[in-house]
């Protein structure tokens, strides 16, 4: 095969489903963070409490991304990676915008109200970063798969420090929601100039292929070990953000730090984030391995986790630093996802992109259950760093044992 051009290769990297697809994934992060950067100042604002109620409505909106993850899944699989685009990002555009106005709503049953609009915010979110990864990864030559899902995730997760920003600036929490549903609906006009994957095209008629099988994971021994591993190589990333960035004003105390504020963490971590995720298309394209380059960047976030916790963490600039740390380390959060498109056949490549992260997502509310019933006997970073070396222990296994998918051609079913 000849070798592409400077010129070819910066066409692509640049083409719009990957333009289209990173502004579409920085508005879906904008959304789906925006909830932790503003659950305090909104449930006090709207007399509720920010931490029992403030758990409740975060469980819902992950419970929300998991069933939205298994619908959009299948969706994108039977009906094509574009309806997807057009779809989820109307649903989590609208539950925002209505987020917005909840000052307005009546109060009784307030929470309630409160998490179904996050529930269906979430039911949405889920389908944005799958369905955008697959199209990319199957518009793109194999040998720029990996930078060009980069450039998606890498501006795209630059959402949540603009988040954080608008919070600040705006004021106000609830025009905060409304300008993220605003930029929804502005990015659903961009997206008419996206074509459908030519790979999807060629079996979107084929009657004898079965397309979006979701089951299919659970009833062959091969293709249900290759998911697990999928998912568990991606727990570090929210073990990271779900705790030590969301909950990081449980861990002031013990420090020895006055205040901790998790809207800034989760701001510092996603800025390490947006810079990791863009290096680690580059890292795997020169190590022409995704395996490698996860291993590498998992070492790294495992030390940063460990001089966290047990450091001389003792001040909250130290603290943002290392937020920044993790953030790089755990910026494979593309590669994470383009390794789940590489692995399975076009007939279910949405259904595995779009679940997959979207497990890792559903399973923060466990890892915290896990980390506040420890804190009855043990101190939260203790707490922490049991959860921590669980989940980084399943990681290192399944990136050292899953299947190579450097240059693996995508067009193949299951």
């Amino acid at each position: 095969m000849q070798e592409l051009t400077m010129s070819s290769k910066l066409k692509y990297i640049f083409s719009i489903p990957v333009i289209i697809s990173a502004l579409g994934y920085f508005v879906d992060i904008y959304d789906l963070l925006l909830f932790g950067i503003v659950r305090i100042p909104s449930l006090k604002a709207l007399g509720l409490n920010p931490d029992v109620d403030g758990t409740f409505i975060l469980n819902c909106q992950m419970i929300g991304l998991l069933i939205g993850g298994v619908f959009w899944g299948i969706f994108g699989d039977k009906k094509g990676r574009l309806s997807v685009l057009f779809g989820s990002i109307l649903v989590y555009s609208l539950a925002n915008i209505a987020c917005g106005f909840l000052p307005y709503f009546p109060k009784e049953h307030l929470v309630y109200q409160y998490a179904g609009l996050r529930f269906i915010a979430g039911i949405g979110l889920a389908g944005e970063l799958g369905a955008g990864i697959t199209l990319v990864s199957e518009s793109l030559p194999k040998s720029l798969r990996a930078i060009g899902t980069s450039v998606v995730a890498g501006f795209g997760l630059m959402g949540a420090v603009v988040a954080q920003l608008t919070v600040e600036l705006a004021g106000s929490w609830n025009i905060s929601y409304i300008i993220g549903g605003v930029l929804g609906i502005m990015l659903l006009f961009l997206r008419i100039s996206v074509s459908e994957s030519g790979i999807y095209k060629n079996i979107e008629h084929k009657t004898t292929v079965s397309k979006g099988n979701f089951l299919s994971f659970f009833t062959n021994k091969d293709r249900f070990i290759r998911y697990m591993k999928c998912i568990a190589v991606g727990l570090p990333t929210w073990y990271c953000i779900g705790i030590l960035a969301v909950l990081a004003n449980q861990f002031a105390p013990e420090m020895g730090i006055k205040e901790i504020n998790p809207g800034k963490a989760i701001m510092w971590g996603y800025v390490g984030i947006s810079i990791g995720d863009l290096m680690s298309g580059f890292i795997s394209h020169l190590l022409k391995s995704r395996k490698m380059a996860i291993f590498y960047m998992l070492a790294f976030t495992l030390l940063g986790v460990v001089i966290m916790l047990f450091g001389n963490t003792n001040t909250e600039t130290k603290y943002y630093i290392f937020c920044v740390w993790l953030g790089l380390g755990t910026g494979y959060w593309a590669m994470f996802v383009t390794l789940a498109a590489e692995q399975f056949g076009t007939n279910i490549r949405n259904t595995a992109t779009t679940t997959v992260p979207n497990m890792v997502r559903g399973l923060v509310p466990v890892m915290i259950l896990a980390f506040d019933l420890l804190k009855h006997n043990f101190t939260v970073i203790i707490s922490a760093a049991i959860v921590g070396l669980i989940v980084f222990g399943l990681a290192f296994y399944s990136a050292f044992t899953i299947s190579e998918t450097h240059n693996k051609d995508l067009e193949f079913t299951e």
